[in-house]
């Protein structure tokens, strides 16, 4: 099944929350369908490998050109040569595959992988992408593979905290920071909620620690919840 096409009734975790990262990118290994191909971004998003079930045969890559990465590695499996485009050192699983960084982007852009997880500073509610850049005079700019990934994976799914440091919502009725990709972004993870997006608006799947009306309350955003709920 899709999990991005059948919204199930909401669900208020009341007696858990918020999330940690490390539950937060449990929740995304959830959704994610036996045997696909997936990116993991720098940041959060790399957690997510350490919380695929085995044999879940979830094929991960990365964009400095690996596939069938495994978990992060551990104190004694650390080869400073294994490294995730992040230059975390991670495992190999049986089959990896190693290619040009070049092979790889093409991969990207052809439309090869099924899923990319991503983290972002800011997620509109149609489904904006600004994730590279805050546009601050002394920011320093992070493309990465992030604009290839965004429009070339079949689902994008972003990582991120509901809120900044000082309590700012980063899911937003409009996007302030530069874009990365237009209406690309199909489900945001936070560590309240999980939301659908898209051309008809946010759609609050889950809360955690939070009852749906405080939630709405706390951002500018108009929320709706899954029809029939």
């Amino acid at each position: 099944m899709n999990p991005t096409s059948s919204p199930l009734p909401l669900v208020e975790h009341l007696d858990r929350g918020p999330l940690t990262k490390h539950e937060m990118a449990a929740r995304v290994a959830r959704d994610i369908p036996h045997g696909s191909y997936v990116n993991l971004g720098i940041g959060q998003p790399t957690l997510v490998a350490d919380h695929l079930p085995e044999g879940a045969g979830v094929v991960l890559h990365t964009e400095n050109g690996m596939l069938n990465m495994g978990p992060a590695a551990q104190d004694g499996q650390i080869d400073p040569d294994l490294i995730n485009a992040g230059k975390i050192p991670v495992t190999e699983l049986p089959g990896a595959a190693y290619f040009h960084h070049a092979d790889s982007f093409a991969m990207m852009r052809g439309g090869h992988l099924d899923i990319c997880v991503l983290g972002a500073f800011q997620v509109s509610s149609t489904g904006d992408l600004a994730n590279w850049h805050t546009g601050a005079p002394d920011a320093i700019p992070a493309v990465g593979g992030a604009m290839d990934l965004a429009i070339g994976a079949n689902r994008v799914f972003v990582m991120m905290t509901l809120f900044t440091k000082q309590g700012v919502p980063k899911l937003v009725p409009e996007c302030t920071y530069p874009l990365t990709g237009v209406g690309c972004v199909d489900r945001v993870y936070t560590d309240f909620a999980t939301f659908q997006v898209g051309p008809g608006g946010a759609t609050v799947l889950e809360t955690f620690g939070i009852p749906y009306d405080d939630l709405a309350q706390r951002l500018e955003v108009a929320l709706s919840r899954p029809a029939g709920t």
